[in-house]
Parts: structure tokens; sequence; C-alpha cells
């Protein structure tokens, strides 16, 4: 119990001190007008509030990565509590921030473009394709996951395939219509259910003073499975998830001043760290045993995790609520995850989405998609999601590394769980049977020769942008403030 409630302590100190100097290190300026009012267009750019920005991005988000991910992490023990406070505090919550506010400072780019700003032309080709597959990958993850939640909720009375339909039609009207008429408006009310039914089941864990067990740095997972890179890749959302970075430029197309950035990207990290530290709990402190959690989650997934230990907590009433709360995450992560498909999408072709058949005739194909995947098992999915998820962080860690190096700032911020993520991604993907099917020796190798030659093709690219001193950093159509290095 302790390590869990001092970890909680530690998250929330790090947004008042490390997100503190992040902000510092970027040099947020409020007075600078930013794509809200610079490209308004009444559909995708249009000026919002400080909380219904920050509740959209907690929502956009918090899928069920914070919730899944940290359960099925919690099966290696109180290890994954480390992962979640050290890896939102000093990489999540960095990679956030800097993408949100590099995207504000470039009108409210997607991370494709950045990547073709920032490390090349054909970056921007590679992380476009890559930026699809991720979302495409989560909608249907996000389809899948809810709909199993209330077709358990709802006692199988409606058929799995009527579920499924009526969250795509949601998923449709969300990606198409302006961001205020649905997600703007309701978004504030899902995310105070978010917040009720996570802290409902945390105060829960301290109340009944459930057994979490205290630091530990030993493997308990009852299948053996190395902790490294595992962990860091069964634990995205919650410590650091590369889909964020596909998000947060939906918000700063809607951000008033670069003042509000530390609160909504750096600090709605934070608070989706805090959600994976209950989840992560409860998987470690509910269920008698590791063993007893192995079995749970093979017999009915994090999804019979979620229902069991929400009753538990709270009984039939509160915990039919806090299971509605788990539901809403995903829902409200799928229909961005489809409505950034579509803006990545038009910014890459450079087409107009003022016009709502522009919208349509991108949006449609990636439902038709979509919808075939549901038909593939959801953990293949989730194995996939997990690859996708973390090379996605590494590819904006390193853009954000670009960006301070050539601003002539403090890049360690970045570099550092930029190279470490690398080395992590790389590892799993040489060793995992989705990928090389190497032995763990032989990726350990791989990934380190393989990281070296990435730091050392990073800084001479960087070292010749910097002295050809070309690089346009921050835009506005406005025609102001644009800074050359």
């Amino acid at each position: 119990m302790v390590t869990f409630l001092f970890g909680i302590v530690l998250l929330i100190f790090g947004y008042f001190t490390y997100g503190k100097f992040v902000e510092k290190v970027f040099g947020s300026k409020e007075e600078r007008p930013t794509p809200a009012y610079t490209n308004a267009d009444g559909v995708d750019y249009i000026p919002m509030s400080t909380s219904k920005n920050s509740l959209i991005q907690l929502l956009n988000i918090a899928g069920v990565g914070p919730i899944f991910g940290p359960i099925m992490g919690a099966l290696y023990g109180p290890v994954a509590f480390i992962w979640i406070v050290i890896g939102c505090i000093f990489a999540g919550a960095v990679h956030d921030y800097l993408t949100g506010m590099i995207s504000i400072r470039n009108r409210g780019a997607h991370l494709p473009e950045l990547a073709g700003k920032f490390l090349g032309k054909f970056m921007k080709h590679v992380v476009n394709a890559f930026a699809i597959l991720l979302l495409l990958l989560v909608g249907t993850v996000f389809v899948t996951s809810p709909a199993t939640l209330l077709y358990n909720l709802m006692d199988g009375w409606a058929a799995m395939g009527i579920i499924v339909g009526v969250i795509f039609v949601y998923y449709i009207l969300a990606t198409l219509l302006p961001i205020d008429k649905i997600i703007g408006r309701f978004y504030p009310i899902f995310g105070a259910l978010l917040l009720i039914s996570a802290l409902g089941v945390g105060v829960g864990l301290v109340v009944t003073d459930a057994p979490i067990p205290e630091l530990s740095l030993q493997n308990f997972h009852p299948d053996n499975l190395p902790i490294y890179p595992l962990l860091f890749l069964t634990i995205s959302c919650g410590a650091l998830s590369g889909f964020h970075a596909t998000q947060s430029p939906i918000i700063s197309r809607t951000t008033k001043n670069e003042g509000e950035g530390r609160k909504i990207f750096y600090g709605m990290m934070i608070a989706e760290g805090v959600i994976a530290m209950i989840w992560a709990a409860a998987g470690m402190s509910l269920f008698g045993s590791y063993e007893g959690l192995n079995e749970l989650l093979a017999a009915g997934g994090p999804a019979k995790i979620v229902s069991d230990a929400s009753i538990m907590m709270l009984g039939a009433f509160g915990g039919t609520l806090a299971i509605l709360g788990v539901i809403i995450l995903p829902i409200t992560s799928g229909d961005t995850a489809f409505r950034s498909a579509r803006m990545i999408i038009a910014d890459y072709f450079k087409l107009s989405q003022v016009k709502f058949m522009s919208r349509i005739w991108i949006a449609l194909p990636l439902f038709v998609i979509s919808f075939a995947l549901t038909k593939i098992d959801f953990n293949i999915l989730w194995r996939y999601f997990s690859w996708a998820n973390q090379s996605t962080a590494v590819i904006a860690l390193w853009v954000a590394t670009m960006y301070l190096f050539l601003a002539k700032k403090n890049y360690w911020i970045s570099l550092i769980p930029g190279v470490f993520m690398t080395m992590t991604t790389t590892t799993y993907i040489l060793n995992a049977t989705i990928g090389f099917n190497l032995p763990m020796n032989v990726a350990y190798i791989g990934s380190t020769v393989i990281t070296l030659a990435i730091i050392a093709i990073f800084f001479v690219a960087a070292v010749k942008q910097r002295n050809e001193n070309s690089v346009l950093l921050d835009e506005d159509v406005s025609g102001n403030n644009k800074d050359y290095i």
C-alpha cells in the first residue's frame, strides 16, 4: 500500500516540478497566436476553454491502455509501479507536452508532417503509413473492447454485432462533425464519469486495505516472461504511448494560448498515470495471487478483471457505474483515433476538410477496413498495437529531440527516453514471434547496434541542419513570430 500511495504522490509532485522544468525548456509564449485562431475553419480549428481541452485530451489519450495494459502488466509485480511513475513523469508526459506544443508552433501539424520537416521527407511517408496503421488498430481495439464490456454488462441480451454497429455509428458521427458538436459537448460529462469511476476503485483499494504489494524488483510473472522488454510494451498508455502523439495535435488546434499547454498535455498524462496505478494495484491485490490473475486473464481477458474488480470494490450499483466509466475510455479514444486518421490523410494529400463530403470520402474506407479487423482475435490485435504504439512514441521523441537541438535548447529531456525506448522497442521486435523471433541475447546485441547507429545518424543530420540554418522551427499563417534556427 505504501508503494502505491507514494507512487501517486510522486506523479502529482512530478507535474509541479519536472513538468514546470519541461515547460521552461520549451519556452511557451502566452502572447503568441495559436492555430485555433490563425487557422480557424469551424471544423477542426476551433478555440475551446482550458478545462474542456484538458478533459478532451484526457479522454483522447486514455483508452483501455491505462487500464488493460496495467492489468496485464500487474502480472510482473510491483516493478510495474516503477515503470508507470518514472515512465510517466520523464517520458510519457514529456512526449505528450512536446508533441502538442511543437504542433501548436507548426499550424497544428500532425506527427507525419512534423517528422518530414525535422527528420527528412522520407520519414514523412514512413510515419504517415505508420500512424494510419496505428490509428486503425487503436480504433478497432477500441471497438471490440468496449463492445465486450457492454455485452457482459447487459448479460448478452443485445447481440454483439448490434453493439459493435452502434459504436461504429457513433464513431462515424464523431469523426465527421465539427469538434465542438459532439466531442466538445459531451466529453466533459464523460470525463467526470471516468474520474469518478477510477477514483472510486482507488479509494476502495485504500479503504478495504487491499493487500497491494510493496516495492520489489522481482519478476512475479507466472509464465516467467522477461520484464525487459515486455513490461515496457505491455504498459504503454499510462507510462509512454505513441498513440498520444496522434491525439495531441487535435487539441493543439483548439488551444487558446501556449500557457495552457502544461495543464493540457503534461498534466493529463499525469492523470492517466494515476489511473494506470489504480488498475495495476487492483490487478495485483484482488485476485489472490499472480497465478489467479493470470487464470482470470486467460479465461476472460482484461475486461473480466475490470468487471470483477469494479463490483468487488464498489458493489453492484457502484461497480456498474465504474464499468460504464471504463467503457467510455476506449469509446472516447476510438472516435478521435478515426478523426485523427482523417486529419492526417487530409494533411498528407492537402485536402480541405471544410466540406462535409470531403470528410466522408476519407473516413468511410477507414471504417470499412476497421470493421474487417474486428474479426481478428483481440490478443493478436493488442500485440501489433503495442509494437506499433511504442515505435510511434520513439519517432515522436526523436522529432522532439531534433526540434530542441535545432532550437539550441536542452534536448536531453527527450533524447534520454528516446534512446531508451529505441533500444527497448527494437529488442522486442527482434525477439518477438510477431517480429524476427531471434534469441533474446542476439536481440540485445542487435538492438544495441541499431540504437547506436540511429544516434550517430541523428546527430550527423542534426548538425548538418543546424549548420545550414534553413529550417523554419515555428510557423503560423499570420506571418508573425516565425523563428529560423
